[in-house]
């Protein structure tokens, strides 16, 4: 017949945050070990993946982690995923490049502008 076992801590219910291991003491004895809650981890801000490289570890054990090991050695690293990264970075140059080709435009259009502007006549108003 199994041992009975009572709770070593004051909450007395099968809750969520009072979860216990049965352990078995060098004595042969049979006791309960609390067991801590396992976090989901960090994720990405902008898709909500799982951030790869980070330990999953609750928001009060991070304190005592060093940096390194609380980011990935990457623009924002430790934050977003290297998908959102790569996107954000594609989508910073495409703004960039659009940016010269409207420039080219309008030079264009001003030196066409400055060529037929000289025969054309202006009229009263």
């Amino acid at each position: 017949m199994v041992a009975r076992l009572t709770y070593r801590r004051q909450c007395r219910y099968n809750t969520k945050s009072n979860k216990q291991r049965i352990l078995k003491t060098p004595g042969g004895k049979l006791t309960y070990q609390a067991v801590a809650k396992s976090s989901k981890g960090p994720k990405c801000g902008d898709c909500g993946k799982t951030l790869i490289g980070l330990p999953r570890l609750r928001a009060k054990e991070y304190r005592r982690l060093k940096n390194r090991e609380k980011r990935v050695s990457r623009a924002y690293g430790g934050s977003r995923c290297a998908g959102c990264v790569r996107s954000r970075i594609v989508r910073a140059f495409l703004i960039e490049e659009q940016k010269c080709v409207k420039q080219v435009l309008a030079e264009k259009l001003s030196q066409a502008k400055e060529q037929s502007g000289g025969s054309k006549k202006k009229g009263k108003k």
